[in-house]
């Protein structure tokens, strides 16, 4: 059967959860082959191979933490140069797409970001996408060599399928390119325990509505207590309320968990582009003609202030 090549997205072989949302969707395609660059193959490859992975290609070099994006780059390229895949996925981070659209460039193949489904049929993998402020799905294909598809987190579930993993060497040669931008220093970003924005399956914004930064608890306590991550809109990002890491939309992170709560978010189209492809969708706003209501599986007119500290404690209560 055809191999499908998929990056691994890992802490040192701590397996992240898109690539096992990568391993289900290569799949459809072919028999997934991980690549895994870096410390920790060994703890990767068990559940690489848990989740579909038939080998697992593995390669470590201090040039993977020295420098930037290139010796990835190198390496990715001389799995495609081994395996002769049909198709190559990589999570759709911002170093991933920057990853793919060196290696399209290199291999001279065709490059689709940001999907948020893969199919295949006779004539090879076909790419779902939610595009122009996910206004518009879209359906298409790589027309000249080998796909390479960046797709976004919490598009497919993650699903057990064991198989080999065999863990294999890779020889990597690195280019002159590789050593031309070096990472100089580290600062570890403070853990707040709660999931990853991006990764996250529920996610819990605040909006202007929330009124400053001393509010911002009430948001907190809400993801807290469904385990869910926390987002903030541009108003209040910019507003100083919340780390810009957290903003979700055209110009922070875009998001696609199972559930959203948008919290005195008045549903601009800046913000709706971040977080329209979410399964479920509820807002929280005391103005009932509020934009985001167009959009909402669910909606609560009344103020959040009094909203979202009943809803927490009957989460808690039903946990108890």
């Amino acid at each position: 059967m055809a191999e499908v090549l998929v990056l691994v997205d890992h802490l040192d072989g701590v397996v992240r959860k898109p690539t096992l949302e990568l391993l289900t969707l290569a799949r459809r395609i072919g028999d997934p082959v991980a690549v895994h660059l870096g410390p920790g193959a060994d703890t990767a490859a068990k559940v690489l191979g848990d989740h579909g992975a038939v080998r697992v290609l593995t390669a470590d070099a201090p040039e993977f933490a020295q420098y930037l994006v290139v010796p990835k780059v190198d390496a990715i390229q001389a799995a495609h140069d081994t395996v002769s895949p049909v198709a190559v996925l990589v999570p759709s981070s911002a170093e991933g797409k920057e990853i793919a659209a060196r290696l399209a460039l290199r291999i001279g193949s065709g490059i689709i970001t940001d999907a948020v489904d893969v199919e295949v049929d006779e004539n090879g993998p076909v790419v779902t996408q939610s595009v122009f402020a996910a206004a518009f799905t879209t359906r298409s294909r790589v027309s000249h060599g080998v796909p390479v598809i960046t797709v976004k987190p919490n598009s497919a579930p993650v699903e057990s399928a064991p198989a080999a993993g065999s863990v294999e060497q890779l020889t990597v040669s690195f280019s002159q390119a590789a050593t031309g931008t070096r990472i100089v220093s580290r600062t570890p970003r403070e853990s707040t325990g709660r999931p990853e924005l991006a990764e996250a399956a529920i996610v819990v914004s605040g909006g202007r509505g929330v009124g400053g930064a001393e509010n911002f608890p009430l948001i907190e306590a809400l993801a807290d207590a469904l385990g869910a991550a926390v987002g903030a809109s541009r108003a209040a990002v910019d507003a100083g309320w919340y780390p810009h890491a957290h903003q979700v939309g055209q110009t922070g992170k875009q998001v696609s968990p199972q559930l959203y709560i948008a919290n005195g978010i008045s549903g601009a189209i800046q913000h709706r582009a971040g977080m329209q492809t979410s399964k479920t969708i509820v807002a929280v706003n005391k103005d009932s003609e509020a934009p985001i209501f167009d959009l909402v599986d669910f909606g609560v007119v009344g103020d959040l202030f009094s909203v979202v500290p009943q809803l927490t404690g009957e989460i808690d209560s039903r946990k108890a």
